[in-house]
């Protein structure tokens, strides 16, 4: 197995691994982040971890449910990082001066409708990503999350209402 001989130290089965998967990771990095290069950056970040964990995979599930749940964690981690940059930068002062939109325009949906999905209880969240903008079933969810099918649909449900209350 490609994976056992890849855990055992082969660079060279990591690297069959690499080429087998690259383009779903960076098609999740880029859905995630909708920025080529950023995508590109996060794509070799997945990877990097995956061979710095690799132990940690136990063939309980299939090795891309563990390398997507790897690489959604590095997607998440570098927009938790980037909103604390970014707060830090706009001081409460600076927003006065941004302006007021033009009437009947929202300001800042894109960034209502992000913080409202960073804001989901974990699962929910991660179901949510899963199911609606990434386009996977709740079979392949199950799978990917290592959680029952119905519970994908549960938490599905939860994140809808939640954005629906915090959107409203």
């Amino acid at each position: 197995m490609m994976v056992r001989r890849a855990q055992d130290g082969d660079r060279r089965a990591f690297e069959q691994l690499y080429r087998l998967h690259v383009n779903r990771v960076y098609g999740l990095c880029l859905r995630m982040t909708g920025q080529h290069a950023l995508a590109e950056e996060l794509t070799q970040e997945a990877f990097i971890r995956a061979w710095e964990r690799l132990e940690s995979f136990r063939g309980d599930s299939q090795f891309f449910s563990w390398l997507y749940r790897l690489t959604f964690n590095v997607v998440l981690g570098d927009k938790r990082s980037q909103q604390r940059r970014e707060a830090r930068v706009v001081g409460t002062d600076d927003l006065e001066s941004l302006g007021h939109p033009a009437q009947g325009q929202r300001p800042g949906l894109r960034a209502d409708l992000e913080a409202a999905i960073a804001a989901l209880p974990p699962g929910a969240r991660e179901v949510f990503i899963l199911h609606d903008v990434e386009g996977y079933k709740h079979e392949e969810i199950a799978e990917i999350a290592g959680i029952a099918q119905g519970t994908s649909k549960a938490h599905l449900h939860r994140a809808r209402r939640l954005l629906r209350e915090q959107l409203a």
